[in-house]
């Protein structure tokens, strides 16, 4: 009877001893991430001064809270000289939050980028950051597509094609949404759609000209990719400010996220 007893208390603190095991090596593979949050509204091509967008501040404030909640640490810059082999280093993704037109200085900024990348370090796009450096066939390869432009601010319909993956999962079958409808061209064969746009419920006169019948009724607007040895993920939606406040959104944004770190969602 003592053998029995001894025999399920040693299993009972070996069982304890591999969960609290489990628990703090997560825990720990967590807070060794750092992610740069990026948020640089260059000037646009022909020297001007482009869009920016008011909901940068709020952008920033959501992202480091999802990060904070899943014990990621996180720094926001909108100074390019980070982008120097030694800097980002201490980064295993890179968050273009709303950045816009040509935010590199200098060529040398561009290839410790690529290099990041080429390493593997993550990254992930949100809306207008696929209006980044737009002769540079590079970068959009990476985001995915080139913004062309976006039909006017409204209510529209976005359909889930991919359920199975931790930024869609949560969602219904059809997410309606306020936001701009954006599209693109130059893009990535290799992406995963993971939602598109629902052209029948946008009203948009110039629809006609692009992007017209090229995907039927849908359009690309969130999806993700393995590109150079990186994960990839962008999402157009997230043009409002209050966007950012909704739990929804950050479900979102938290999955693409946690899926470009390769850590599992534990929600």
């Amino acid at each position: 009877m003592k053998k029995i007893i001894i025999i399920v208390l040693v299993f009972s603190f070996s069982l304890l001893n591999v969960q609290a095991n489990n628990f703090s090596i997560h825990d720990s593979i967590t807070k060794n991430k750092q992610i740069l949050i990026f948020t640089k509204n260059g000037l646009m091509l022909d020297g001007k001064k482009g869009y920016v967008h008011k909901n940068i501040a709020n952008s920033v404030k959501a992202l480091k809270e999802i990060c904070s909640s899943q014990n990621i640490k996180s720094e926001h810059s909108e100074d390019a000289s980070i982008f120097n082999e030694k800097s980002l280093k201490n980064f295993d993704a890179i968050i273009f939050s709303n950045a816009n037109n040509e935010i590199f200085d200098n060529e040398d900024q561009k290839l410790a980028f690529q290099n990041f990348i080429k390493n593997g370090g993550g990254f992930i796009a949100i809306h207008s950051s696929s209006a980044v450096e737009r002769k540079w066939p590079w970068y959009w390869e990476l985001v995915g597509g080139k913004f062309v432009r976006h039909a006017p601010h409204q209510n529209f319909n976005v359909v889930v094609l991919e359920k199975n993956h931790p930024s869609t999962y949560f969602l219904d079958k059809v997410w309606k949404v306020k936001d701009e409808c954006y599209f693109f061209n130059n893009l990535n064969p290799k992406i995963n759609v993971l939602l598109a746009s629902d052209l029948r419920t946008i009203e948009d006169d110039k629809k006609v000209d692009y992007p017209n019948d090229i995907f039927g009724n849908y359009f690309p607007i969130c999806w993700s990719n393995e590109f150079e040895g990186a994960k990839q993920w962008y999402t157009a939606l997230g043009h409002d400010s209050e966007t950012y406040d909704d739990p929804i959104f950050r479900n979102h944004l938290k999955g693409g996220i946690l899926w470009v770190l390769d850590i599992e969602n534990d929600d």
